[in-house]
């Protein structure tokens, strides 16, 4: 299950390249190492927000509706793939949709012009905060593992996944112009669709094995077969 989180961190930098490569690039000096710190700072928010998401699966696990998750979870994700498209359209929905990040956005700005090492991992702490279509899917990944350290792992291994592509970007500022990374983001609606219709069929209870397993439930937890003498 990490190896998945951590294959889907790879395909979803290609999303962070155009999405969060702005802030990649505009980091502060401090070379390498800086930049390793402000991947460390991104990890750290993941993994802390994965150990919130696998709380509260456990919860949904013991309650026996975790197939019932998945499917909102792949219909959520589709529905903020259509709304991504209508921000090109509808500007309203581009503030609202905005408004809840304007803190670390204004939080984001003095940072960005300290070269501290400090300022360097806490630029990255509120870049995990920033809204991505990918962190929402791995989050869902970590909901779906039902314990909070796993949901921690998870999340951290999903991290990992992005951090070379991130590196690159602020490491070799001259391949990632704005024409690349809006390439980048044009192609990631396609990627997210298609791990949302993944979501969707795994919660269909289908009985195809790794995509979508036959699954009991008795509305009380996992189905477990017992036999009484």
């Amino acid at each position: 299950m990490l190896w998945s989180a951590f294959i889907l961190g790879l395909l979803g930098s290609l999303h962070c390249v155009g999405m969060c490569g702005p802030i990649a690039l505009a980091l502060p000096g401090k070379g390498l190492g800086g930049r390793l710190l402000y991947n460390a700072g991104r990890i750290s928010t993941y993994a802390s927000i994965g150990f919130i998401s696998g709380l509260l699966g456990m919860g949904i696990l013991l309650a026996g509706a975790q197939q019932y998750l998945s499917v909102l979870l792949g219909s959520i994700m589709l529905s903020l793939v259509l709304l991504s498209l209508l921000h090109r359209k509808a500007k309203w929905m581009q503030r609202i949709s905005q408004k809840p990040f304007l803190w670390v956005q204004h939080r984001l700005g003095p940072l960005l012009s300290n070269p501290r090492w400090t300022s360097l991992y806490l630029i990255g702490l509120l870049n995990g905060l920033l809204p991505c279509g990918f962190v929402y899917v791995a989050l869902s990944g970590a909901l779906l593992s039902h314990a909070p350290l796993s949901g921690a792992l998870f999340m951290a291994f999903f991290g990992l996944g992005t951090v070379p592509a991130m590196l690159a970007v602020s490491m070799m500022r001259q391949f990632f112009g704005i024409r690349a990374r809006n390439v980048l983001r044009r192609a990631s609606p396609v990627f997210l669709s298609v791990l949302a219709l993944l979501l969707i069929a795994r919660g269909l209870n289908l009985g195809i094995p790794m995509l979508s397993p036959k699954v009991n439930n008795t509305g009380s937890g996992p189905h477990m077969n017992c036999c009484h003498k």
